[in-house]
């Protein structure tokens, strides 16, 4: 009776571990905006981190400081907005250079401390020609046009390319996006240890930007998804289905990521989506599209996606 005991036991211990480890959380994410749209106090901007690290790289730069208040409003960060700015964050990685994705950047670069901005190399050159320039703003970087101050490190990210995100233990790889197309857009793969993260930058549908771009990228990923080392991908869908696609401006609409996530489970295998997290950003206000959008992604995910609406300055795990 006593060896069956230690054997129960034994199997409870092993039980709990394996659940234990299935269940593990290997980022943590804090919104620090999350729409498009008109709302400067609340664009797209999320902060990624490996769990129980501060270690944070910033996904777009659209809203910076009105997040970072919101999240110590929210009891995420229990330190002041000067510290989480300074050392908390330790780079940010631009999708492209429309001022929704970078004016918390810009705005906040006086205040800020030495970091690495990362980008592709056309929204590197818009960021130096027309931002950076000593004219529109003061050079905070360390190259481009007028007196460069060198508070920010410009790293220019080859496309397919694995490069350590510097500060932190993770790395980025880069993939084109169309985004009204032949503008360039940017969906960043973040690996940490043997786990990933993808975000998409603004982007539009294959079928409507006459581009190869998205399944491409699904090429790239399907096996991270299949091995399960994919833990979420952050994607915007901007419009609902009854935006015409001249109107769309390389956007998604629900209908439009659905398509291009079947794509996806079509590479990865089926049923491979099944409670897979998809962050949904960029949602444009009014709140009637809003509500219009997440009535239509219900309906139409067939794939049993784990759809996730993240809230600002509200912290979750992936």
């Amino acid at each position: 009776m006593k060896f069956f005991g230690s054997l129960l036991l034994c199997f409870l211990l092993i039980s709990t571990n394996v659940f234990s480890q299935k269940d593990k959380s290997s980022f943590q994410v804090v919104p620090l905006g999350v729409k498009g749209g008109i709302d400067e106090k609340n664009l797209s901007a999320y902060l990624l981190a490996p769990s129980n690290t501060n270690d944070f790289i910033s996904l777009d730069a659209g809203t910076i400081n009105a997040g970072i208040e919101k999240a110590i409003e929210k009891k995420t960060f229990k330190v002041s907005v000067s510290e989480v700015l300074k050392k908390y964050i330790k780079g940010y990685l631009i999708s492209h250079a429309h001022l929704d994705h970078v004016s918390g950047l810009i705005i906040n670069s006086p205040a800020d401390s030495s970091k690495t901005v990362y980008a592709t190399n056309k929204c590197m050159e818009m960021m130096e020609n027309h931002y950076f320039n000593d004219q529109t703003w003061a050079n905070f970087g360390d190259a481009g046009l007028g007196f460069p101050l060198k508070k920010y490190h410009f790293q220019t990210l080859n496309l397919n390319e694995e490069t350590p995100l510097t500060n932190t233990t993770m790395t980025v790889k880069a993939f084109p996006l169309s985004h009204v197309n032949p503008f360039e857009s940017t969906a960043f793969l973040i690996k940490s240890e043997n786990n990933y993260a993808l975000y998409l930058g603004d982007t539009g549908p294959d079928e409507v930007e006459k581009s190869n771009n998205l399944r491409d990228l699904w090429t790239a990923i399907a096996p991270l998804v299949k091995a399960k080392q994919l833990k979420g991908i952050f994607i915007e869908v901007s419009f609902p289905n009854e935006q015409p696609d001249k109107f769309l401006f390389g956007h998604l609409t629900p209908n439009y990521l659905m398509k291009e996530l079947h794509v996806l489970e079509d590479l990865a295998g089926k049923g491979s989506l099944e409670n897979f997290k998809i962050i949904i950003t960029h949602l444009k206000p009014p709140a009637k599209n809003i509500a219009k959008i997440k009535d239509q992604l219900k309906t139409q995910n067939d794939l049993g996606l784990k759809i996730i609406y993240p809230e600002q300055g509200k912290k979750f795990e992936l």
